[in-house]
């Protein structure tokens, strides 16, 4: 029978048995891959709400003979979480905490519960799930047992297996079980699992279970009698071969109190790995290693300082442990050449940021080049790591390749992603001898090839490297018992893929569509002008699926679908490029559909540690989607603003007059914009018809402290807001600056920009350039007042015009006013400001965040002018024309609803709110009725005789 006949008859089944499973494209794609090397399309993808839901989905898809892949967050690193049957992804709906004990300490989940949500759970009663990877805030507990996870404190909780009682367990053949010490619940299993570990005792006692770390391959020392055959701990690190997990009883461990952090430098993680067995004795619940690479590509990407407690050095130690312990520790320290107490709790986060990003920083080295996984998580006994990470360097060396080494170095488990060439034949050749010989040698150390990432389609195909044919012939019998025909994530650990096949990065170059050739309209210039090169930044991990911190990602965050996370949508462009599941290139409805709800915040620019920049992304499929065709109405409505705003300023009464009569929801619908969104007023008078008399020559430029600034009035300041440009020349004024203005208004392009309309944002912002040229040659500071336009004409105007000559510099020379004024101003105070004492919410626009300035200069002018201020988290959810735009209402105040909104509504009445952003600044006097919102400089200028303008 044909294939599509097959999945037909599998489909109609399944429809029968009441599961909504996803056959389209664009679901597929999206499932296409997890945080390893590899590609396979799943057939189908399935959103499971219960045990039953997966029961009938594993028994409709095994009578026809279609495989089963359970999945969770999908941040399995080896691939383990991807299938070409049907995935189950349990994390949407499947996944709630379903009894917290907390006298007996354990805690009973459904797989699909995110870490992070258990942990708040278990919190409140001074209880934790001990085993904490750095993907916490999106990794599923059914992942986390599927892998055997452990984390930076496994030292003190152990791994997953050291924390699991009892797992409900779905069985290939339909049966439905409890597994714990004892028993699997099934009889017969039972004696035949009995007979399997007698069988091979021998090898299990010498081969397995030596070091804590060696997760490789099936647990069956778990079977042995003397470990009281505990088959739930066997089954963990199984990575879904053996059965389906339903839900797991888990023990629950205290919450760690009065924890310091100590940071030991040294020249370089050789010696760090050296001082391990030395720090040991002590019992710090964490021994972390971090490369000096790691962190400068930290403060690269971020934006930021490394912050200052880190001492120098080229690799460091961070051992948590007591107070007590820590003066002795320290002491004991051969090979630091400086070491800290870090204490406060605000400094060790910090620090450990830098370290729990380390999976995504690492996929890029310092200079840029792509690196990869694979290799990245072997492990040794914690006395050997240092002998087996010289040997490992010297390899490195001998091969040409480099990459950046972190890992939890007090269990002898080394991270590190490696420039491999995976993109050519002779690349991955050199890849697959890499890997052999690497293999050997983590084995002659008596290592793991895995030491907590698993095995997946990375290394199942090494295990016959590491164990004996009677220990293969094992793990054979033991996939057999659970699962005699291959139904659940075959070609893992049994029957293994090979480890240097269906590689996603080469995929895209090999097949070479259409799509992955054309010459893209955006720079690109982080990725060399390589769309499929931007496109390899998503490596997986995931990030913008969590649940709260940062912005990243708000849609997802708003619909819980990956179809709205940025990982998602960066499947669906992969795919797209390589033109096999996603077949029509820039014109995919597919890819359209995925971009749909991205709000272009920008958010994933800088809280995803790989930098992934989907709101370009965006623009540059839009670009290449609609040349040469019609556009939707929305992008010549508000993609078409500074031009409506120009012209309703000729005339801004008999406009707003307009606006209020009832055509408005004709001219809504014309226009593409949502029914329910009210349209801002243009002002009476624009911002340039009240202060023409700013205008002035340019001076010539002065060395130290600028002299004058240059005021850019955006479309948003012009025409609807001119009263924050008057408070901005009053405070610039007050600070001791000449104000000028250029002759005429100029635009940043960026409406037109974020709906991909690029010819006429090279046009605006070629006009722009000679508007701000006098200024620049100059070498005046050009202070923007709202901050999306501040970050276009830093970031995009360089995307765009990148070779204009005079793009870098005037891209250089823009700032928003705070954090001008920190810079050039810093003995500046409002005078006599009417707000002292007050409090205030500080909202930062997600693209002032994406650009490195999370409100440290907003908060520092506050407290000048007397103002407490607190900076609120997240996306506001209006995002320019994302919750303006027709479709997009509800899911623009879902996001606005998740930290801005609860916060302004939970303020009392004399709590200032304070956004610079115009959208920020709508949405919430859209939402909360009576509450006025300011932007920074008119609160400075509050006590500032305005003057003459």
């Amino acid at each position: 029978m044909p294939q599509r006949s097959r999945d037909a008859d599998w489909r109609a089944a399944l429809d029968a048995a009441g599961l909504g499973v996803d056959f389209g494209s664009r679901r597929r794609a999206e499932y296409s891959a997890d945080a390893s090397n590899y590609r396979h399309v799943p057939r189908a993808v399935g959103f499971p709400r219960d045990a039953d839901e997966v029961a009938r989905a594993v028994a409709v898809s095994r009578e026809h003979g279609v495989p089963v892949t359970l999945r969770g967050g999908g941040t399995s690193v080896a691939g383990n979480a991807i299938g070409e049957g049907l995935v189950l992804d349990c994390s949407r709906h499947f996944n709630r905490v379903l009894a917290l004990d907390p006298e007996a300490a354990t805690a009973r989940v459904e797989p699909g519960v995110v870490l992070d949500t258990l942990q708040a759970a278990a919190v409140p009663h001074g209880l934790r799930f001990g085993p904490d990877p750095s993907t916490a805030s999106r990794c599923t507990i059914g992942g986390m047992i599927g892998n055997n996870a452990c984390g930076a404190r496994s030292l003190a909780f152990g791994t997953t297996s050291d924390n699991v009682l009892a797992l409900e367990l779905l069985l290939a053949d339909g049966t439905r079980t409890t597994a714990r010490r004892g028993t699997s619940g099934v009889a017969a299993l039972d004696e035949r699992l009995r007979a399997l570990a007698d069988r091979h005792a021998p090898a299990i006692r010498r081969e397995l279970g030596r070091f804590p770390r060696q997760v490789s391959g099936y647990a069956l020392q778990h079977l042995l009698p003397e470990n009281g055959f505990d088959v739930a701990r066997a089954l963990v690190g199984s990575e879904g071969t053996l059965a389906a997990v339903l839900g797991a009883e888990l023990r629950l461990v205290p919450v760690l109190r009065d924890r310091v952090l100590v940071v030991a430098a040294y020249p370089d993680m050789v010696k760090a790995a050296a001082d391990v067995p030395h720090a040991l004795p002590h019992q710090p619940s964490a021994i972390e290693g971090m490369g000096a690479e790691l962190v400068r590509v930290w403060a690269a990407r971020r934006n930021r300082a490394v912050p200052s407690v880190l001492p120098e050095g080229g690799g460091w130690l961070f051992l948590e442990t007591t107070p007590d312990q820590a003066v002795a520790l320290v002491a004991d320290l051969e090979g630091a050449t400086e070491t800290r107490v870090v204490v406060t709790e605000a400094e060790q986060k910090a620090l450990w940021r830098i370290r729990e990003d380390g999976a995504g920083l690492a996929t890029r080295t310092p200079d840029g080049a792509e690196a990869w996984p694979g290799f990245e998580d072997a492990a040794v006994p914690p006395e050997r790591l240092a002998h087996y990470l010289r040997a490992f360097e010297a390899l490195m060396r001998r091969s040409g390749r480099r990459g950046t080494v972190f890992g939890h170095f007090g269990e002898g488990c080394l991270h590190v992603r490696i420039d491999h060439d995976l993109l050519t034949p002779q690349g991955r050749e050199r890849f697959a001898e890499f890997t052999a010989a690497a293999t050997a040698l983590v084995v002659e150390h008596g290592g793991s090839v895995s030491g907590e990432h698993g095995d997946g389609q990375a290394r199942s195909g090494l295990l016959g490297a590491m164990y004996s044919a009677e220990m293969l012939k094992a793990f054979e019998e033991f996939k057999a018992a659970f699962d005699p025909v291959g139904a659940l994530n075959p070609g893992v650990l049994v029957a293994a893929r090979a480890f240097d096949a269906d590689v996603r990065a080469a995929s895209v170059v090999e097949a070479r569509t259409e799509a992955e050739a054309a010459a893209p309209g955006l720079a690109l210039a982080a990725d060399e002008g390589d769309f499929g090169r931007a496109m390899r930044r998503c490596v997986g991990v995931g990030k913008c699926r969590s649940a709260a911190g940062g912005v990243m990602c708000p849609s997802f965050r708003a619909t819980g679908d990956e179809k709205d996370s940025t990982r998602g949508r960066a499947r669906v462009l992969q795919e797209m490029l390589d033109g096999r599941t996603v077949t029509q290139g820039y014109r995919a409805p597919e890819v359209l559909d995925a971009l749909d709800l991205c709000l272009g915040c920008k958010g994933c620019k800088t809280d995803c540690p790989v930098g992934v920049d989907m709101a370009a992304y965006k623009t540059e499929f839009l670009y290449q989607h609609y040349r040469g065709r019609v556009r939707p109405a929305v992008h010549y409505s508000l993609g078409w603003l500074p031009v409506w705003a120009r012209l309703a300023s000729l005339a801004p009464r008999m406009v707003n007059r307009v606006m209020a009569s009832p055509i408005v929801p004709v001219l809504k619908r014309v226009g593409g914009i949502a029914q329910e969104r009210q349209l801002p007023r243009f002002a009476a008078r624009p911002l340039r018809r009240r202060v023409s008399g700013s205008a002035v020559a340019v001076p010539p430029s002065s060395a130290g402290r600028p002299e004058a600034v240059v005021l850019w009035a955006d479309t948003f300041t012009e025409n609807f807001t001119p009263a924050v440009g008057e408070a901005l020349i009053a405070v610039l004024r007050s600070a001791g600056f000449r104000v000028l203005l250029p002759p005429r208004t100029g635009c940043c392009g960026l409406t037109w920009i974020s709906t991909g309309q690029l010819g006429v944002a090279r046009r605006v912002l070629g006009r722009t350039l000679e508007l701000m040229r006098p200024a620049v040659e100059a070498g005046l500071p050009i202070v923007v007042p709202e901050p999306s336009c501040a970050a276009a004409l830093r970031e995009e105007l360089t995307e765009v015009l990148g070779s204009h000559p005079l793009a870098e510099r005037a891209a250089a020379l823009v700032t928003g006013p705070a954090e001008f004024l920190v810079e050039h101003a810093p003995e500046w105070r409002p005078p006599a400001s009417p707000w002292a004492g007050a409090k205030a919410l500080v909202q930062i626009h997600c693209h002032q965040y994406a650009s490195g300035r999370t409100g440290e200069a907003e908060v520092e002018l506050l407290a000048r002018a007397g103002v407490t201020a607190t900076v609120v988290s997240g996306c506001c959810g209006l995002a320019g024309d994302f919750g303006v735009t027709a479709g997009h209402y509800e899911v623009s105040m879902a996001v606005g609803e998740q930290n801005l909104l609860p916060a302004v509504r939970a303020a009392d009445a004399e709590t200032l709110v304070v956004a610079d952003g115009f959208s920020c600044r709508t949405q919430v006097e859209q939402a909360v009725e009576g509450r006025r919102v300011w932007h920074v400089a008119e609160v400075l200028a509050a006590g500032v005789p305005v003057g003459d303008l």
